[in-house]
C-alpha cells in the first residue's frame, strides 16, 4: 500500500524551548519536522484484540498458539494475570503460547486487575468452564459507577448471580445458561465478555446492541475455530449456541488498524510515500476512503 510513510525525522534529544517546561524526570520527544515520509512499516498486532483472545484461551484446556502479539505492557499484564490463575505461558518473539490445561487458581487479584482494566475479561471464561470466579473490580471498592456493568449484567442474566465483595466480583456454583441480552450502549467490552462466557452455556444466548469492531469479528472467528457456535459477526446482533467442550488453537492477531492509520495520516501530510506490510485494508476503508478523496494515491 502506497500513500507516501515513515519517519526518518530525528528523535535525538536536543534543547528546545520545551525543555524550560520540562521537569528534570520528565521524557521528551523532539521531533524536527519539514521532511517527507518515506519507507516500509510493519504494523504492529492489535492489542485489543490480544486481550481478548488471550483470555478466551482459558475456555478450553490445552496449548493455545497466539502469533503477532504485541510486545506491550498491557499484553505482558494480561499474561501474568493468566499465569497468577495458573496457566503456562511462554511469550517471544511476539508469539504467546498458553497452556491452560491445568487452572490451580480461579482469583483475579486486584494488584494485577487494577494495572489493566481489560483483565477483567478471565471472569467469563471462568464462570463458563469452571462455574467459579473471583475477579477483581478494575476500580476496586471506589463508589460510582463501574465500568464493567455491562459485563456484570449480562452474566447475571445469564444465571451468574454475582456479588461483589470487598471490590471483588465473586461467583460460585454457576451453572450459565442462555439469555436474551439487550445493550442499549454498545460496549466492545461488555460483548467479549457475554461471547466468550455464552460458548459453554446451556442453550442459546443473543447479544443484541453488539459491538462492530474487528475485534469482536476476530474473536469471534477464534471461537468458531475453538469449535464454538457463533453467528451474525459483523452484526448488531450475534447468537451464541452453547457446546459441551472447546479446543486449542493456532491464531494470529489482526494488525492495528489506528496505528496502520496514523502512518498513513502522518504520511499524506507530510507528502511522503510508504508501504505498510503486515496490514488489513478491510480495516482501514474509511481512511482509505478520505485520503483518496484528499488526493493520496493508495
Amino acid at each position: 500500500m502506497d500513500v507516501g510513510a515513515r519517519s526518518h525525522a530525528s528523535l535525538a534529544p536536543k534543547t528546545s524551548a520545551a525543555d524550560a517546561t520540562a521537569t528534570p524526570h520528565m521524557d521528551a520527544l523532539v521531533i524536527q519536522g519539514g521532511r517527507k515520509l518515506q519507507g516500509r512499516v510493519t504494523v504492529s498486532g492489535a492489542k485489543n484484540a490480544a486481550l481478548p483472545v488471550m483470555a478466551a484461551t482459558l475456555l478450553a484446556p490445552g496449548t493455545h498458539t497466539l502469533r503477532n502479539v504485541p510486545a506491550l505492557a498491557d499484553t505482558r499484564t494480561m499474561a501474568r494475570v493468566m499465569e497468577q490463575l495458573g496457566a503456562k505461558i511462554e511469550f517471544k518473539d511476539h508469539v504467546c503460547r498458553i497452556d491452560t490445561t491445568r487452572i490451580t487458581s480461579l482469583e483475579a487479584p486486584y494488584d494485577l486487575v487494577r494495572t489493566m482494566r481489560a483483565s477483567v475479561y478471565v471472569l467469563g471464561p471462568m464462570l463458563a468452564r469452571f462455574g467459579a470466579a473471583r475477579v477483581s473490580l478494575p476500580g476496586g471498592c471506589a463508589w460510582g459507577p463501574r465500568p464493567v456493568n455491562l459485563h456484570l449484567e449480562g452474566l447475571d442474566a445469564m444465571g451468574a448471580h454475582l456479588e461483589i465483595d470487598h471490590g471483588y466480583i465473586v461467583g460460585n456454583d454457576v451453572k450459565l445458561k442462555g439469555a436474551r441480552i439487550h445493550h442499549e450502549t454498545v460496549s466492545v467490552g461488555a460483548t467479549a465478555q457475554i461471547m466468550m462466557a455464552a460458548t459453554l452455556a446451556e442453550g442459546t444466548t443473543v447479544i443484541e446492541g453488539a459491538a462492530l469492531e474487528p475485534d469482536i469479528t476476530v474473536l469471534g472467528q477464534v471461537l468458531i475455530a475453538c469449535g464454538a457456535n457463533v453467528e451474525g459477526l459483523g452484526t448488531r446482533t450475534i447468537t451464541v449456541h452453547g457446546v459441551k467442550t472447546l479446543t486449542p488453537i493456532d491464531t494470529t492477531i489482526i494488525p492495528h488498524r489506528i496505528e496502520a492509520a496514523t502512518f498513513l495520516a502522518a504520511v499524506a501530510i507530510t507528502g511522503g510515500s510508504v508501504t505498510l506490510e503486515r496490514c488489513e485494508p478491510a480495516h482501514l476503508a474509511a481512511t482509505i476512503e478520505k485520503l483518496s478523496e484528499a488526493g493520496c494515491d493508495i
